[in-house]
């Protein structure tokens, strides 16, 4: 890392290739752009293009549906042979939701891929997964995600890896920062993560909130119905899945497979 300004922001940025590796998360759904690979953005793109300069490069190996165990074991060693810098990996969130899970023994894991990034000469950056306590579908789980949420904080101290504590994120219990699905982020909670993971790194930048419309008030009635069409639309297949063990990742290549210049928008 460069030598720290008064201000706590690096002189300039040092990075020359960031590697992306997780699920859904990482690989940007809800943040909907067809121009793009998989027709979507994220807020790793928008931090990679914060980060760009003429030596940098990018690569985002993440796709959605996928779990912890199966991201290290398909996005590691290829992560490892691009030779990164800046390594992000979120994982875990899609194993918490199964209705049985080791949890100590997932983060073991984890934490052997970690340090396996880090003597390598990457610099990680790691999250807690979101806080679903104001949830009516995942709130059940808040004590899982407590649990797992705590064991990644000591693996980012064991690693020194830069922590995004996305479960002490409450902006994000605001819906616009939501995508209809209820599960991804919107480009406002894109925009909203890259800003947060740019922070951690002490990055300096000039990323701002995207304007959010109104909130949108309904009644009883409304919200009823808005409920039963998410839960049709969304929530049912997302149930048949893992009750069938098909994966809405199982015919989707990576982003961006190799280290590839980012132009800033």
């Amino acid at each position: 890392m460069c030598d720290l300004s008064a201000d706590g922001y690096p002189e300039q940025v040092t990075f020359r290739r960031y590697v992306a590796l997780g699920d859904s998360f990482t690989e940007g759904l809800g943040d909907h752009d067809a121009s793009l690979p998989n027709a979507v953005r994220g807020w790793a793109d928008r931090v990679a293009e914060v980060l760009a300069h003429d030596d940098f490069t990018y690569a985002n190996l993440a796709i959605r549906g996928r779990k912890l165990l199966p991201i290290l074991a398909e996005q590691v060693e290829p992560a490892l042979a691009m030779k990164p810098d800046l390594v992000s990996i979120y994982a875990g969130a899609n194993d918490v939701l199964r209705p049985r899970i080791n949890i100590d023994g997932l983060v073991a894991a984890y934490d052997v891929a970690i340090g396996r990034l880090v003597d390598a000469g990457a610099h990680a950056v790691i999250f807690t997964a979101y806080d679903p306590g104001g949830s009516q579908v995942f709130g059940a789980l808040r004590g899982r995600f407590a649990i797992y949420n705590e064991l990644v904080r000591q693996v980012a101290e064991r690693h020194g890896a830069t922590l995004v504590d996305f479960w002490r994120l409450r902006d994000y219990r605001d819906d616009r920062l939501w995508d209809v699905d209820r599960m991804h982020l919107s480009s406002a909670g894109h925009q909203r993560m890259a800003i947060a993971v740019l922070d951690a790194l002490g990055v300096r930048h000039d990323l701002a909130p995207l304007e959010l419309g109104d909130r949108l008030v309904l009644s009883v009635k409304e919200r009823r119905t808005a409920n039963v069409e998410w839960a049709t639309s969304h929530a049912g297949p997302w149930v048949k899945r893992r009750l069938t063990g098909a994966s809405s990742g199982d015919d989707i290549s990576p982003r961006w497979p190799t280290p590839t210049p980012i132009v800033r928008r």
